[in-house]
């Protein structure tokens, strides 16, 4: 029997989307519809960090606002022009920007598309075990289990 090989090279965009819109619980998974990825990354076998291909619609959002703890993340703006909303306030940006995030700093960050045009860029974040997620705007924190987000209320009780 042989393992499943990664492939050498491919065009990005036909690369698989995520079949589940994301893994938050609802009330917030239902926000992410019109967001769509590519986990550029998981394709090719990297383990040390994710590459994502995202597509935002018109009035889509990237995530919730959140800051990680251990990760640092990274976008590059391929096409479109998103609003980037962090602690210092919204920011619009325009294809060849890019913005990086620190861990640890707690500065909440996501990206908004505005627009009615449709925003493609990529995400870059690596995966140190031990990351947590918080969530200034909403009830929810994440905490990497196994290479898995774990959702909880920020009083640590469990989403049903």
């Amino acid at each position: 029997m042989s393992e499943k090989s990664n492939p050498i090279a491919i065009i990005a965009t036909e690369a698989p989307a995520r079949s589940k819109p994301s893994s938050y619980p609802e009330p917030f998974a239902s926000l992410m519809l019109g967001r769509e990825k590519r986990r550029l990354g998981d394709l090719f076998g990297l383990t040390n960090f994710g590459v994502n291909l995202t597509r935002l619609a018109p009035n889509a959002v990237s995530a919730l606002r959140h800051a990680h703890t251990k990760q640092d993340e990274f976008i590059y703006i391929l096409q479109g022009y998103p609003t980037l909303h962090t602690d210092e306030g919204r920011s619009q940006l325009s294809p060849g920007m890019c913005a990086g995030f620190k861990a640890g700093n707690g500065n909440g960050h996501h990206l908004i598309n505005e627009t009615s045009e449709a925003v493609i860029y990529l995400e870059i974040g690596d995966r140190t075990p031990g990351d947590e997620g918080s969530y200034p705007d909403d009830d929810l924190k994440a905490i990497l289990v196994e290479g898995k987000w774990k959702f909880v209320h920020k009083d640590d009780t469990p989403y049903t």
